[in-house]
């Protein structure tokens, strides 16, 4: 009854929205703008050419930064997959959540911290962007990776994304990686295509065909590709491709994976394509970002210090673009610090839907995009209480205009950077400026506190290392 009741005001929000600016002798509602959030895997900030790359290409992506506005400081809500994607499905900090490291995670028996006892699902009792969408009349899909479900064969299908507001799933279960790129896929949730068919292709075939399933009515489709997350693959004919190449980065120079970002750029291409084809282009909103940083050292993050998996922005740091027909100034180019988080309040109220959580942590980016307005946040918070293979021990970050800081728990110590001047965080000013550590490292307990976030605590396994 609760969710039947927040659904009609969802509706009945959306109505009055569509009504409002609507001249008084027509009072017919006007459609609203469907949603396309394209989130890539494991895609760091310099993969793509609009971002800097001189080996890797994307026009396709290009285009549509210069159609939109590309964010300088976009930043994922994670160093890891599973936290941010649901973060951006919520609108919540990983910490709040208790969803922090990647679903199953890393054991690590002897190291110095025993890790948190952190939730492997996304919950029922959280709202969802699909959710809020579905309830607002709107047709939704999740095509591609999922990997919010705890893995067990027994339940798993109970914490599919059809159970989370999405009316179509499509390749979603509890992995984090295809076992294969090309057809037969071995997805459970993915019927196989023909024999050779590549994942990202038919990933991009299924949204056309979602979008001409519902060009009559609103529509969220949530595109999570499986790219381009290991097993690294590509067609042969663009791998030799890049391998001819004339490398001008030797620390980019992977040609497999040069060619599995091609096919990234060809799916939002085959999409945008089938949004003209139905005119459905100019009343589409479209985000592109990823969910963490670039992994190493299959690329590289440089000048970011870093990658996937690590406490330094070459973890977090990631591309972000928003295009919003007839709203976003073309080819804006935008140094606001934005999060995953802030897509949730961001979507809703660019489709003027009333959020129906009683928390949010992110900020409506929206004025920003409108007009130019900034946010009134100028701190962003990170907490990642595990150990990872990308070089992370158990850490929490905040960062408050240029100046970064890391607390590390193992052994207590701060490291303190100041970004405008040292983006690869190579000059530890801890004790240098001693006071203002001080000052932030109180202001990110305090957030810690508030969102009630899950520490590390002393490992008393007699194989541990460090002091019992």
């Amino acid at each position: 009854m609760v969710r039947f009741l927040l659904a009609l005001i969802a509706a009945l929000s959306l109505s009055m929205n569509s009504l409002r600016h609507a001249p008084a002798e027509e009072q017919r509602p006007t459609r609203p703008p469907n949603v396309i959030v394209i989130l890539i895997d494991d895609m760091g900030l310099t993969d793509l050419s609009c971002y800097g790359s001189r080996f890797y290409e994307s026009p396709n992506i290009d285009q549509l930064a210069k159609d939109g506005v590309r964010f300088t400081h976009g930043f994922s809500a994670c160093t890891v997959c599973s936290p941010t994607r649901a973060a951006l499905l919520t609108g919540k900090y990983p910490a709040r959540l208790r969803i922090t490291d990647w679903i199953a995670g890393h054991q690590s028996p002897a190291a110095k911290l025993k890790i948190p006892e952190w939730q492997k699902f996304l919950p029922f009792e959280e709202i969802t962007l699909a959710e809020q969408l579905k309830a607002a009349g709107y047709a939704t899909a999740s095509i591609g990776k999922w990997h919010l479900t705890p893995g067990r064969k027994k339940d798993d299908e109970a914490y599919y994304p059809d159970k989370h507001g999405f009316d179509v799933n499509l390749g979603g279960y509890h992995r984090g990686q295809p076992p294969r790129y090309v057809s037969p896929y071995s997805i459970p949730t993915l019927k196989d295509g023909p024999v050779g068919e590549f994942l990202t292709d038919r990933e991009a075939a299924e949204a056309v065909k979602f979008i001409e399933a519902n060009k009559d009515k609103p529509f969220f489709i949530y595109l999570p590709h499986y790219a381009v997350h290991q097993p690294i693959a590509g067609k042969p004919d663009v791998i030799a491709k890049f391998k001819s190449k004339n490398i001008t980065n030797p620390k980019q120079k992977n040609a497999t994976y040069a060619a599995l970002i091609a096919t990234v750029d060809d799916a939002l291409g085959t999409i945008r394509d089938g949004l003209r084809r139905l005119n459905l282009d100019q009343n589409t909103i479209i985000v592109f970002t990823s969910d963490n940083g670039g992994a190493l050292p299959t690329t590289d993050n440089s000048p970011l210090r870093a990658g996937k998996g690590s406490a330094y922005e070459g973890g977090v740091r990631v591309p972000l673009i928003v295009y919003w027909p007839g709203v976003t100034k073309a080819g804006t180019l935008e140094s606001q610090p934005a999060m995953s988080i802030d897509l949730y309040p961001t979507i809703l109220e660019m489709t003027g839907i009333k959020s129906l959580q009683s928390v949010v942590d992110g900020v409506s980016l929206a004025p920003l995009l409108q007009t130019g307005t900034k946010p009134d946040r100028d701190t962003l918070f990170w907490h990642y209480p595990h150990y990872h293979p990308g070089g992370a021990t158990p850490y929490s970050a905040i960062r408050s205009g240029n100046f970064r800081l890391i607390h590390f728990y193992e052994d207590r110590h701060d490291e303190l950077y100041d970004l405008a001047t040292d983006v690869g965080e190579k000059n530890n000013l801890a004790k240098t400026q001693p006071e203002r550590v001080t000052s932030m490292r109180t202001r990110l307990f305090a957030w810690l506190k508030s969102v009630d976030a899950q520490l590390p605590t002393p490992n008393r396994n007699d194989n541990a290392v460090g002091e019992k």
